[in-house]
């Protein structure tokens, strides 16, 4: 089980810190071009709120667990990233796609399990 949480952790990494570099480095338009449609809701500030807020949860998922250092973040870090895709997939659904939603879904699940497991580690 802690192997798959590990890899839970380090995808949720990977895309969030992949999704919060292109949030807080691309204009607005230029993220529409990229796919990451569901920004058009929300004004530049925000966008890049988003993006911190991605790329913090990124450290947050894999260095507080890895090093024990403060690792109730890990979980936290990964109900962000849960509630994160929560808010994509309601964007996702008044822009009408599907596809996207659909990722936003698995993507919600892998931080579910991830959140769950974790806090259960630090319980047990």
């Amino acid at each position: 089980m802690n192997i798959a949480l590990w890899i839970g952790q380090i995808l949720l990494a990977i895309i969030f810190a992949g999704s919060g570099s292109f949030k807080i480095s691309q204009s607005k338009e230029r993220l529409i071009e990229l796919g990451q449609t569901g920004v058009v809701f929300f004004p530049l500030p925000a966008i890049r709120l988003i993006a911190a807020l991605e790329l913090v949860g990124a450290i947050g998922i894999i260095v507080p667990w890895a090093t024990g250092i403060a690792p109730i973040l890990t979980p936290l870090a990964a109900v962000g990233f849960a509630l994160l895709m929560v808010g994509a997939a309601i964007s996702h659904s008044l822009l009408r796609e599907p596809r996207n939603v659909a990722t936003n879904a698995a993507i919600f699940a892998l931080a579910v399990f991830v959140a769950y497991g974790r806090f259960a580690n630090l319980s047990g």
